[in-house]
């Protein structure tokens, strides 16, 4: 008995230190979120993941994080809930869960729905533990971690069940593309020959457009080599550039690069570098937006959310066209009738040319943003230091998106049309989805008038 009363008194004593020491406003930071989402980013990086696959990698765990801040935040943020396609209201805390920490529960569950949609989950188990230790020193009581981690689940579940249902799963079974023999289809590149990547990502279920091909570019033009026509000036146009580059073309093309596996040979040896996919330079801004304005928790949630679904729909809307026209890149052309020995500044990406994958999801990124943070948002883009190069300053996230677009043109992997109407594709996309995504209350009250 005597024991039974020294532990209960130990117990009140630790839970009433825990109480003191515990002040809710030290979750309330901002940079706890960003961490979460530049592990991820991490993670996506040392998996290799495809720009389509890590769009989508971004996507849901951003939805989990958003979901759980609208629910609990309701005179400021808008549910997702018949907004974005079939998915059905987060679950309520059980009684036992009410003692959840709202901060807490979006980092325990933007965590879980991350950690599902990776391979490497040692990686995501190192975040956590070093997330812990934070808790750890800034004292919050485990019984707050244990009804947060517990609401977390039941909310990761819900959103994991909903993007299992959006064919994703399906189409790691569908077949590979099968090469065209006509000139103007394209064709593996060299140096690897890589198969083509994702060839049905079109069958992707997306969120807020109608569909995958509601916003279809003209056809690109046609192919046709006599000297003079308007496609052979084109090809022409990427030749030349690539043959007389100047240091800021380069400094551009390079900055903008974002390929998250470029292969080098040596003679026999080969290696590879890995880096952020264009969507994940997309994500790099958005946190550099959010500190830039000094965000708060619940601003830098819901920025990443606005621009996770606007890059998630733009790739599918982007895949659905180069998987229709199949258009052969600049470099296959060249090399076989300018040049055999050319090769671009960039190593030309494994699917086909048109349109530009950077000039659509960067404009419609770059919309969701403007959108956020105004049309003159000055930044300084410190997203590809991190792999040696140095950043580069921008008057508006526009002004970046159209620096994305025509880096692919010095970089020598893009004609120009796949650019200019990569850049309307996106447009369009980024358009609809601003007026068809209203997140903050006023704004939809506003919208639905």
């Amino acid at each position: 008995m005597k024991k039974v009363l020294i532990f209960l008194a130990n117990f009140i004593v630790v839970l009433g230190c825990e109480n003191t020491k515990f002040d809710p406003n030290k979750l309330n930071d901002a940079s706890l979120f960003h961490s979460a989402m530049q592990n991820l980013s991490n993670i996506i990086v040392y998996d290799i993941f495809s720009p389509p696959v890590a769009s989508r990698v971004y996507l849901y765990p951003s939805i989990a994080a958003y979901e759980l801040m609208a629910k609990n935040m309701p005179l400021q943020y808008k549910s997702l809930v018949g907004q974005v396609k079939d998915l059905k209201p987060i679950p309520e805390p059980e009684k036992d869960f009410k003692n959840y920490n709202l901060n807490l529960t979006i980092l325990y569950a933007f965590n879980k729905v991350g950690k599902t949609l990776i391979f490497s989950d040692e990686l995501m188990e190192k975040f956590e533990k070093r997330l812990n230790d934070k808790l750890n020193s800034i004292g919050v009581p485990r019984y707050i971690r244990i009804a947060s981690k517990k609401y977390a689940d039941k909310v990761a579940n819900h959103i994991l069940y909903w993007a299992k249902n959006d064919l994703y799963n399906q189409t790691r079974t569908f077949p590979k593309y099968t090469i065209l023999e006509d000139e103007v289809f394209w064709k593996p590149t060299p140096p690897d020959y890589m198969d083509g990547i994702e060839p049905h990502w079109n069958k992707i279920r997306t969120l807020v457009l109608d569909s995958a091909n509601q916003f279809v570019p003209k056809e690109p033009l046609k192919f046709d080599l006599t000297k003079g026509s308007p496609f052979q000036k084109q090809l022409q146009e990427v030749y030349e550039i690539g043959n007389k580059m100047d240091p800021e073309k380069i400094q551009i093309a390079k900055f903008w690069d974002c390929n998250p596996y470029v292969t080098h040979h040596r003679g026999h040896a080969m290696f590879a570098t890995k880096k952020i996919t264009p969507g994940g330079h997309w994500i790099g801004i958005t946190a550099i937006a959010g500190r830039t304005a000094n965000s708060t928790f619940d601003e830098v949630v819901n920025a990443y959310a606005n621009v996770s679904i606007s890059l998630f729909d733009s790739f599918i809307s982007c895949w659905d066209e180069k998987w229709r026209s199949i258009l052969v890149r600049p470099e296959t052309l060249i090399n076989q009738h300018y040049d055999e020995e050319w090769l671009p500044l960039l190593q030309t990406p494994p699917f086909p040319e048109y349109t530009s994958g950077h000039s659509v999801i960067s404009r419609a990124a770059a919309k969701a943003l403007t959108n956020l943070y105004g049309d003159n948002f000055k930044f300084i883009d410190t997203t590809e230091v991190a792999y040696g190069l140095p950043s580069r300053n921008y008057n508006s996230f526009i002004e970046a998106a159209e620096e994305a677009a025509i880096s692919r043109l010095y970089g020598g992997i893009h004609y120009r049309m796949a650019i200019e109407e990569g850049v309307s594709q996106g447009e369009k996309v980024g358009n609809f989805i601003s007026e068809n995504l209203k997140t903050n209350v006023d704004a939809y009250k506003l919208a639905t008038k």
